[in-house]
């Protein structure tokens, strides 16, 4: 019915875009967005897959669940040129019973006929329906007017300092996440207070540690996991998403008997894509360490497995027992920091072009020239080249420019990103060329 169309209209045509993640889990996807000032979280959740012989199955059901118990505002997308059909009525009696926003959103609306033949849908009962083509793009900047409108008001941000940190702890279920929230806020007896978060039903916890405010963001909202075959690891995912959106760093919890899976792995792969900063903690070591496990070898495999994310400094605890959780906090304060630390532009300048100078880059007979370097936003570190053509800057010569950066000033902690503009004559003038 489109809705891959519409997906992609939403996120790379109408509004700004900042990640955009396929394979989180197998058939969906996440992407930042922003519209009329509002950020949010789009989720295209997957087709809806119906039994022929049953009215709704397991999956139709858990999607449907999936949208009423996380969703701020759920769009039902709808076929005008299929018209109403029983799957469209199952569905839409899922979703009345949620006190949530529900959109009917009726697409392929191509031409007058089909706009007088949609309001067929309004049988559905809930509600207004927003007529549009996602392939055309009519209608889409209404239906984004409506999202916005149904948002949640902001949670208020004065809760606590400006400067305060906030950091999500992920993992895969039962490596001991709330072991180690819970070590955390024992270790560090100065509560301040809870406070609500920005997610649906969340308390965040606030205190202060040797004088830094701190945020643990809550990753609850998800009441009823497991209800449907399959549902755990889907649910899982899905929180530790919406935390990473929320958080400044991220303490990825692994399970130290386990090592580092492929869950860990994309967890990994989508805080890094979202820019932020991350630390990896080895949790329950104590056991690994029992089974002859060495940390230099664990750290090994990790690296080993992981180099994407290479610059997260590695954490071994065991939460039951409170070990290891200050050096945990203090490797996430120092990777805030870094996260947000912003180099001079002389010396940015400095650092580029001597690793220019050392290791030129030419291609077919073009040399790359790079006439200016910035670093305009932080959180994470953004490295921006005026250069004489974009195209010449391959992912491999990026990645040495952001080794060389890390050599005289480590990030340790942060991911940094490093784009390439077309120089202007402006920008060519500053260095006297």
């Amino acid at each position: 019915m489109g809705k891959s169309t519409l997906f992609n209209r939403l996120v790379g045509k109408r509004i700004a875009i900042v990640e955009d993640t396929p394979g989180i889990t197998r058939d969906r996807l996440y992407a930042n967005a922003e519209w009329i000032g509002r950020e949010f979280l789009l989720i295209d959740t997957g087709g809806l897959v119906l039994d022929s012989k049953d009215s709704i199955t397991a999956q139709v059901r858990l999607q449907s669940e999936i949208a009423m118990e996380e969703a701020d505002v759920i769009v039902l997308l709808v076929d005008a040129k299929d018209g109403l059909t029983p799957a469209d009525v199952e569905v839409a009696d899922l979703l009345r019973r949620t006190r949530k926003p529900v959109l009917v959103a009726v697409n392929k609306v191509d031409n007058a006929k089909l706009e007088r033949d949609a309001v067929e849908f309004y049988s559905l009962g809930l509600g207004e329906i927003i007529p549009i083509s996602s392939l055309q793009g009519h209608g889409v900047a209404e239906l984004l007017d409506k999202i916005v409108e149904n948002f949640p008001e902001p949670s208020d941000r004065e809760a606590y300092p400006e400067d305060a940190i906030r950091i999500a702890i992920v993992g895969r279920p039962n490596v001991g996440k709330s072991s180690m929230l819970n070590a955390i806020v024992k270790e560090e007896r100065s509560i301040v207070s809870n406070i609500p978060g920005t997610t649906r039903d969340a308390i965040d916890t606030y205190f202060v540690y040797d004088g830094q405010s701190i945020v643990l963001v809550d990753t609850a909202g998800i009441r009823r996991a497991g209800k449907v075959q399959h549902s755990v690891e889907y649910y899982s995912v899905l929180r530790a998403v919406r935390a990473i959106e929320r958080a400044d760093v991220v303490l990825l919890v692994i399970d130290g008997s386990d090592g580092i899976t492929d869950g860990d792995k994309r967890v990994g792969g989508y805080s890094h894509d979202a820019g932020r900063a991350l630390v990896i903690v080895v949790n329950k070591w104590d056991l690994a360490a029992q089974a002859g496990t060495s940390m230099r070898e664990m750290a090994r495999k990790i690296r080993d497995e992981t180099s994407f994310i290479s610059y997260a400094p590695i954490a071994f605890t065991s939460a039951l027992k409170g070990a290891g959780i200050r050096e945990c906090v203090e490797s996430a304060i120092l990777a805030a920091q870094n996260h947000s630390h912003r180099l001079p532009t002389g010396e940015i300048n400095r650092l580029i072009q001597d690793a220019v100078d050392a290791h030129p880059l030419s291609q077919k007979g073009k040399q790359f020239k790079v006439y200016y370097a910035t670093m305009p936003t932080v959180k994470p570190p953004t490295v921006v080249l005026f250069v004489n053509d974009p195209a010449l800057l391959h992912f491999s010569y990026q990645r040495y420019l952001e080794n060389q950066v890390r050599k005289y000033y480590p990030y340790e902690g942060t991911p940094i990103r490093i784009y390439a503009k077309k120089a202007e004559s402006k920008d060519r003038r500053r260095i006297g060329l």
